[in-house]
Formats: structure tokens, C-alpha cells, sequence
């Protein structure tokens, strides 16, 4: 199912000017490097975006114990940490091939989405609309979902980032 990320070409044009603004700006620098990880031994993006991520998943199970100010906090945390997994992303995304350029495309246009309704989340629920909150925190962690599942393929799948900063030659399982 998600293969057929691979010939979507509708962020083709957009995918092709981000990557090379980039390249033009971030190529052979020391803040590429550090942004797709040759200081981890792997892309940081996989990393930094579990922080985003776990405080919104936790802000749903606050919500569902009745937590709402921890619940919002939480958005806003989440909110307030999605750029440094953002930066990571577009610094991978400059490095990739075209079929990982679609489907990292797609991954970032569902993390946008999500994103927004987050957005929309905080706002409602510091609005004292918490309920109305909540259900944008859902729509959310929908896309956020569907933003995983494209990345687990762009990296398992299609092996972006793997294995670009480890010498020698792949292991052998």
C-alpha cells in the first residue's frame, strides 16, 4: 500500500525547489551535517521527532483522565519542539533520491496537517473550548499516524538515511 507513496508526483516541482534552496545553502556545512546526524552515527530527525510525538500521544491519555491543563500544556510543548524535528526532516529531505523525495513529500505534508490541528488543538483548548480541543488533538494524532507509517517506509522500505554516516560495508544479517 504505502509503494504507492513512491510515484505520487504531486509535490514533485515543490520537493525538487526545496531540495536544492538546501543543498545551496546547507551543502558541505557543518550545520548539514549536525542536522542529519554524522555526530549520532544516524539521521537525527528519527530522533528529535519523538519528543512533538510522545507529548502529544501523552496529552490524549491526559485527556482521557481528565488532565486538561496538563493536556494543553503538553499540545503547546509539542508544538514549540516540532521545528528542530522539522529543520532535521528538510535536511534528510535534501539528500534523497526521487521516489524518498515523494514519499518524504507526502511524510511531511501529513506531519503539516498534524501539526495544524495541534495548532488548532491549543487554541481551542486556551480558549476554554477544551472538548473542541481535544478533537483536533485527535485529528492530529491521525495524521501524525499517517506521517509515521510514510516515514517507517521512507526509512525501511526505501532506506533513506540509512547507513550514510557508518564506514565500511553494510552488516550482514
Amino acid at each position: 500500500m504505502l509503494r504507492k507513496a513512491e510515484s505520487v508526483t504531486l509535490f514533485d516541482r515543490t520537493s525538487t525547489k526545496l531540495t536544492r534552496a538546501v543543498h545551496n545553502v546547507l551543502a558541505g556545512t557543518r550545520t548539514d551535517a549536525a542536522l542529519r546526524g554524522s555526530w549520532l552515527g544516524h539521521p537525527l530527525h528519527p530522533l528529535v521527532v519523538t519528543v512533538p510525538i510522545g507529548a502529544w500521544v501523552c496529552s490524549a491519555a491526559l485527556d482521557l483522565t481528565g488532565q486538561r491543563e496538563a493536556a494543553r500544556e503538553l499540545v503547546g510543548i509539542g508544538l514549540a519542539l516540532t521545528p528542530p524535528a522539522v529543520a532535521a526532516g528538510v535536511a534528510d529531505l535534501s539528500h534523497m533520491s526521487l521516489p524518498q523525495r515523494r514519499v518524504g513529500a507526502l511524510h511531511a505534508a501529513a506531519n503539516t496537517v498534524a501539526a495544524a490541528c495541534y495548532l488548532v488543538s491549543h487554541r481551542r483548548r486556551s480558549a476554554g473550548a477544551h472538548t473542541e480541543g481535544m478533537v483536533w488533538g485527535m485529528l492530529g494524532l491521525l495524521a501524525v499516524g499517517a506521517g509515521g507509517a510514510l516515514g517507517g517506509h521512507l526509512t525501511y522500505a526505501l532506506g533513506a538515511g540509512v547507513y550514510q554516516w557508518q564506514g565500511g560495508s553494510r552488516p550482514d544479517h
